[in-house]
């Protein structure tokens, strides 16, 4: 069985890593890893590779950066090539960024089996890309593979046959905990303290990449009132994705940004490092869907800077609390986590570090 697997943005390394591994065990499966190009950054990109033990890709079709339309249409023409040369049983994609429906358009139209891994997510907002990644990926693949119980119910609510869903639970969970005891022998931690960023006390972690709250100044100015009472009180870390760096200048925000003494703006890092940044801190503020997930089986208290998640089970019985981007929200919210009334999490159903497994015996059985 020859499988095409489909990466292109940086939540989806995590993800196709413990399915590599896996496809290692069974000789009869023929995998060829698809690098889109659609991250390319050193950090967010070849940096995952060598750490997560992804073989490096076996193509990369390079197609960079751009409009939501133009990087799908320019991932749909070099990937078509791709497919009508290497005649693949199946395509798999895994997660919501623009590669997956891409790469999933072009397999449906030529004929070829698509799988979907994190299937069924949805967050009933329109307004996200990724929810309209999610909501047409699904209903085009073959076999729909779900994290948690409500993608199960998403996807019959929406008229797909059950005996193409399976609950199988979460691979970026796998890649976690296969990662977890190398990751605390990062010196991350040591080198922030000794130059003086963070000391004894702890720290906060802080995501922001969501174009709603990134791409205009209503609510990134909401966010950064809430940070800087809380940077008064935790320094705050703040790994910042390229596009907030740069819409901080284009939308007159850096000088605030640089008024708020303890908010400490980094780089992207790679996934050892920020994995022990999450694991340590006593609090995480972010609108990564992922990294809700993460929090969750750390049983760190996760603040979500949304109105809404895709992912319920972390909130309803994780780590996570969904405060949008109301000040006073975000730091009560705050408040609460540092004040140990955080309730104990739990951890889903079925993220137990054995979803890869789960799939690629499905494929084997239904394939």
């Amino acid at each position: 069985m020859k499988i095409i697997n489909i990466v292109g943005a940086r939540p989806n390394f995590m993800k196709i890593a413990p399915l590599m591994e896996q496809y290692r065990h069974h000789s009869n499966i023929e995998p060829l890893l698809i690098h889109t190009g659609q991250h390319y950054d050193e950090k967010m990109s070849d940096l995952f590779f060598r750490q997560l033990g992804i073989p490096e890709p076996d193509i990369n079709l390079e197609v960079g950066s751009g409009t939501h339309a133009f990087q799908t249409a320019e991932i749909m023409k070099a990937f078509e090539p791709v497919v009508l040369e290497h005649e693949p049983d199946v395509v798999l994609v895994v997660g919501d960024v623009n590669s997956t429906i891409a790469c999933g358009l072009v397999a449906v139209k030529l004929g070829v089996k698509l799988i979907h891994v994190e299937a069924g997510l949805r967050s009933g907002d329109r307004s996200m890309p990724e929810e309209i990644n999610r909501v047409l990926t699904d209903s085009i693949s073959d076999m729909l593979f779900c994290t948690e119980q409500s993608g199960v119910d998403n996807l019959i609510k929406e008229g797909i046959a059950s005996e193409k869903i399976h609950l199988v639970g979460n691979v970026m969970i796998d890649t976690l905990l296969n990662n977890l005891q190398k990751a605390k022998e990062s010196k991350i931690i040591e080198q922030l303290q000794a130059q003086g960023l963070i000391g004894s006390d702890g720290f906060a972690v802080l995501t922001m990449h969501r174009p709603s709250n990134v791409d205009g100044s209503k609510r990134f100015l909401q966010i950064l009132d809430a940070l800087e009472v809380i940077q008064k009180e935790l320094p705050i870390l703040f790994p910042i994705h390229p596009r907030t760096r740069r819409n901080l200048a284009e939308l007159g925000l850096q000088a605030r940004m640089d008024s708020l003494r303890n908010i400490h703006l980094m780089d992207p890092i790679g996934y050892l490092d920020f994995l022990k940044l999450n694991s340590c801190a006593k609090v995480v503020l972010t609108d990564s869907g992922g990294i809700q997930e993460e929090t969750t089986v750390l049983k760190v208290p996760c603040i979500t800077l949304r109105e809404n998640t895709e992912r319920p089970i972390t909130a309803e019985i994780g780590s996570n609390q969904i405060v949008g981007t109301d000040p006073q929200r975000i730091v009560a919210a705050y408040r609460n986590a540092t004040s140990g009334n955080w309730r104990e999490p739990q951890i889903p159903p079925l993220w137990d570090g054995k979803a890869a497994r789960r799939i690629v015996r499905i494929l084997l059985e239904k394939l």
